[in-house]
């Protein structure tokens, strides 16, 4: 027999197993519990706030004639909590879904995503209070719904969008981590998590960023809040992994593998890959962005999901274009078509990743054969000092390359700006590998772009692919592939060109606002029902 104070240090030992965990958790709810209550008084303000509002706003739509969007004549027209036949809407839902996006102000994809599942969710749930968590704090609500309404063509509600600023978006900028980048951002983001939460704990908490932490987060201190993540793209993933040992063409980090400090970055991300996997696992609803997005996550997400039980798949909810305006305000062909001009478009925020030096010598290299009358228009949105500065290399890599006669900056551009562009542009150019989906690739497609775009990724797996037995446009890797490319889009037939237009535009189709918000709604019915059937 074992001595007694071995048997007294054991049993203590085994207690302590269980007994910290468990302490955790208990201290977790009380941490959560407290943050509920402390956040009641804002809630009761919102709804109060809400309420006027709405009111307000259905009497200036009495006196307008016109309202800004049609869609909301329906919706105002019901009484809230009845059904179109008259009878009690069992299905009606008025609870507070909370949408983490700290920099909702942005003007790029992940924006459109973010104002469509909102716009999706009022049309659906009419009583609803769309609360977005962000860090703008230098622009107003009324601000920032002007310019979703410029940029996107979306118009919202306002009575039922609430913004609350958080203090702490610094915490998740990659400037602030200059080592150890990931990490630092996902550990900032706990901290962010819990600057949102004790502004106000929502009834359904969803990141729209790609913060998996701060579900984990949520889950840890209200496990009864269903959570909801849409996914841009995994924050890291096999192919980041390998690009370790890539040459070049292979993203921000190729070649970087090499060495005792490659050594290092490479355990560090495999470690890194461990938390992200841990991160995802109790997310009641997941929903991807493309294909290829959807297959990272599920193999990073997937096993660990599948332990919990969880019992909804993870979904492709391929994000909102605006392809249907694109469709009727540009005519392929007949009397009213706009004869394009040799103009390669290339719609992205300027960002390193969006390899915009890479367009530039490709685009450099195509001049060479003979078609110096080509441009090449950059647009996209500049959110910070760091996008300036990246504006300003592009400038100078442009002039040391002698083409800064043909190529032509346009920063924040307003939708009409960047729907002239697409209406009279012949290429549409996505530069990035490993996109992750690429919704300006889908306007040039809805636009009648010929397109050419990098061999990877959402636009190559989603987007540019055979449609009615035909090419959608050309996939490139290197600047010789983009410049050939280009020179080959130039130089097809007229019928030919006419052909792959029309396909490109049939194919986008597939990626309308109305699609997007019939999925939306789909997922977020889910999390609805979880959170009805929590205890409360």
């Amino acid at each position: 027999m074992l001595p007694q104070d071995m048997r007294l240090h054991g049993l203590l030992l085994l207690t302590a197993v269980f007994a910290i965990p468990f302490l955790g958790r208990l201290g977790a709810r009380l941490i959560g519990w407290r943050l509920f209550r402390t956040t009641e008084a804002r809630r009761g303000a919102i709804l109060a706030t809400r309420k006027r509002e709405d009111e307000e706003h259905v009497e200036k739509q009495r006196v307008l004639s016109n309202s800004e969007d049609a869609d909301w004549v329906e919706v105002e027209s019901r009484p809230a909590g009845s059904a179109p036949n008259g009878g009690q809407a069992s299905d009606e839902w008025d609870g507070i879904v909370g949408f983490l996006h700290p920099f909702c102000n942005a003007g790029g994809g992940g924006e459109r995503v973010l104002w469509a599942a909102i716009k999706a969710t009022q049309k659906r749930w009419p009583n609803a209070i769309c609360v977005v968590y962000t860090g703008d704090h230098d622009v107003t609500k009324s601000t920032i719904l002007e310019r979703v309404a410029q940029r996107f063509n979306i118009h919202l509600h306002p009575p039922t969008v609430i913004f609350l600023y958080l203090q702490t978006r610094n915490l998740v900028l990659p400037s602030t981590w200059p080592h150890f980048t990931l990490l630092g951002q996902s550990l900032g983001s706990l901290v962010m998590a819990y600057d949102a939460f004790s502004l106000l704990v929502p009834d359904i908490f969803i990141d729209t960023m790609g913060y998996s932490f701060t579900l984990a987060f949520c889950k840890f201190l209200f496990p009864n809040i269903p959570t909801g993540a849409y996914v841009h793209y995994p924050t890291i993933s096999t192919d980041m992994l390998n690009s370790l040992d890539a040459e070049t063409g292979k993203g921000v980090n190729a070649g970087t593998g090499k060495g005792f400090r490659g050594f290092v970055k490479r355990q560090y991300w495999h470690a890194y890959a461990s938390l992200y996997s841990l991160s995802g696992r109790n997310v009641d609803v997941v929903m991807t962005n493309s294909s290829w997005t959807q297959t990272h996550i599920q193999s990073l997400w997937g096993p660990k999901r599948t332990k919990r039980r969880k019992p909804h798949a993870v979904e492709v909810v391929f994000p909102p274009v605006a392809v249907d305006e694109l469709e009727e305000a540009i005519d392929l062909d007949g009397p009213k078509a706009v004869l394009r001009e040799r103009i390669l478009l290339y719609v992205a925020q300027f960002r390193p990743e969006k390899n915009h030096d890479l367009i530039l010598r490709s685009f450099a290299k195509m001049l060479q054969a003979d078609l110096r009358d080509a441009k090449l228009v950059l647009v996209g949105s500049v959110r910070d000092d760091d996008d300036r500065k990246k504006v300003y290399a592009l400038r100078l890599l442009a002039h040391d390359l002698k083409i800064e006669d043909n190529v032509q900056f346009a920063c924040d551009a307003p939708w009409p700006d960047v729907l002239n562009w697409l209406r009279k542009s012949w290429i549409g150019v996505n530069g990035m590998w490993n996109e992750h989906f690429g919704i300006g690739v889908v306007e040039y497609q809805a636009a009648g772009l010929i397109c050419v775009v990098n061999d990877s990724g959402g636009p190559k797996a989603d987007i540019v692919i055979d449609y009615d037995g035909g090419p959608t446009g050309f996939h490139a890797d290197t600047a010789s592939e983009y410049a050939a490319s280009f020179v080959q889009a130039f130089s097809m037939s007229e019928e030919a060109t006419l052909e792959m237009r029309k396909r490109a535009r049939a194919s986008s189709k597939r990626f309308t606002e109305e699609m997007f918000a019939k999925k939306w709604v789909e997922q977020l019915d889910k999390l609805i029902d979880i959170q009805r059937r929590a205890p409360k």
